[in-house]
């Protein structure tokens, strides 16, 4: 298979770097043909094709970097070191710094979308869509950190806008469906308060803060989604408003 054949070939040329640095005469052919820099580039390219999927490597490390470090911290040259690839490698998919950034907000995005979409067309209350907008925050931080800092993205980007707009027309959607009961002005508000009370809540609980401040055993629930469907009936009701 050609993961063997990628195998036995590092393998060869490892030895032959070995015998490049002294520890055995190398054949007058072969040193004729490689140079130890030449050679060296061969291990690399062999590693890269080791990854597989590098560009699908790069995001995980990267998730994992922005939920650790925070996003400031993100260098495609120090994702290349721990990925065993060279430097130049996942420049090869994203091209910089924030061209990372910008696909790890563009995943978000639709990933966020798809799940407030399929709440809307299955005719859930709009606060269900507030809760299943905290549940993505918590299950997936590092992405949430990054789709709302703009300074570090990338915004005209085609993917990044197609993505964003969706995920925002959701949300705008929830003024169209409130707008049957309330002035359109209203439920713009109404709308923009529970954007503002979700995004909030699920700051509180990934700063550490609703549990520093002793208020979350005050709610009588510690579920994250079931404290999001509390605090959000004080805004809409115990039904929850209509989509």
């Amino acid at each position: 298979s050609r993961c063997s054949e990628v195998a036995h070939a590092r393998g060869s040329t490892q030895r032959a770097l070995s015998d490049a640095r002294g520890s055995t005469p190398l054949d007058a052919r072969w040193t004729s043909i490689f140079t130890l820099q030449t050679l060296q580039r061969i291990v690399r390219a062999m590693t890269t094709y080791h990854h597989g999927d590098l560009r699908r490597s790069v995001l995980d490390r990267a998730l994992v970097v922005v939920a650790e470090e925070g996003a400031n911290r993100l260098s495609l040259r120090s994702i290349a070191a721990d990925l065993q690839v060279s430097h130049t490698a996942p420049r090869h998919h994203f091209g910089s710094n924030a061209g990372l950034l910008t696909a790890i907000a563009v995943e978000g995005f639709v990933m966020l979308g798809e799940s407030l979409r399929r709440l809307r067309e299955n005719d859930a209350p709009f606060l269900d869509l507030g809760v299943a907008y905290v549940r993505f925050a918590v299950e997936h931080p590092a992405h949430f950190a990054v789709m709302f800092q703009p300074q570090l993205l990338h915004l005209e980007d085609p993917e990044y806008v197609a993505a964003s707009s969706g995920a925002f027309g959701e949300l705008r959607m929830g003024v169209d469906a409130l707008s049957a009961n309330i002035p359109s002005a209203d439920a713009a508000a109404a709308v923009t308060a529970a954007w503002a009370l979700m995004h909030g809540l699920a700051t509180l609980e990934l700063t550490g803060n609703l549990e520093r401040s002793q208020i979350r055993g005050l709610l009588g629930v510690t579920d994250i989604g079931l404290i999001a469907q509390r605090t959000g009936s004080m805004l809409f009701g115990a039904s929850g408003g209509t989509t």
